[in-house]
């Protein structure tokens, strides 16, 4: 199943330069830049809190974006640079890359794990611990999936489940080349503990 792309509502901006930049930040609002796809760069503005609540979410350089400016047709992007202010640290400028439905994009993808209810190692008391809620992939732009999944439903305590246990979606691949955990089944507490004790006892006897 394709992600849904979250919507970046901004309307076009009327004129450029310094002048519109700043009459733009007096209304609340930040500039913008769309360009590249075949089309001429778009200025826009995109109100000031609805940016900084996705910037303080996290991912908004790896997160595409189906963007919405009225009187023009949707668009997926992908935002290539923020410029802040020295002093306070907020944003002041915006750039996002038009992507085609074929493009070819770096996102975090999360990741599901699914057969915990009859693994043998977590019925023997261990816990799934995850290392990578989520998995930066390169995919297509126009096939994003929603989730990988990792199936553990054969683990045993002590494994380890690499990124080469799950089948990736056609089309995708992690961008990290080596073979990078995903989860592991630990050990319940006190499992390591109980067993030296025994070996101690019956050193004793």
């Amino acid at each position: 199943m394709a992600k849904e792309l979250p919507d970046l509502i901004a309307s076009a901006r009327t004129g450029t330069g310094k002048g519109a930049a700043r009459q733009a930040r007096r209304e609340g609002l930040v500039p913008g830049v769309v360009y590249g796809g075949d089309a001429e760069p778009l200025a826009i503005n995109i109100p000031f809190n609805v940016l900084l609540k996705k910037l303080k979410a996290g991912r908004f350089l790896s997160t595409l974006f189906n963007l919405k400016v009225e009187g023009q047709d949707d668009v997926r992007v992908i935002c290539r640079g923020v410029q802040r202010d020295v002093v306070k640290d907020l944003p002041t400028h915006v750039d996002f890359m038009r992507l085609r439905r074929t493009s070819k994009v770096a996102l975090f993808i999360p990741v599901e794990i699914v057969g915990e209810e009859v693994a043998p190692g977590i019925k023997k008391g261990g816990t799934i611990t995850t290392v990578r809620p989520e998995v930066e992939l390169v995919v297509t732009a126009g096939d994003i999936p929603e989730k990988i999944t990792l199936d553990i439903s054969e683990g045993q305590i002590g494994d380890v489940f690499n990124i080469s246990a799950v089948t990736l979606p056609e089309g995708t691949k992690p961008v990290i080349d080596r073979d990078f955990v995903i989860a592991n089944i630990t050990a319940p507490a006190g499992i390591g503990a109980a067993a030296d004790d025994e070996e101690e006892e019956a050193s004793e006897e």
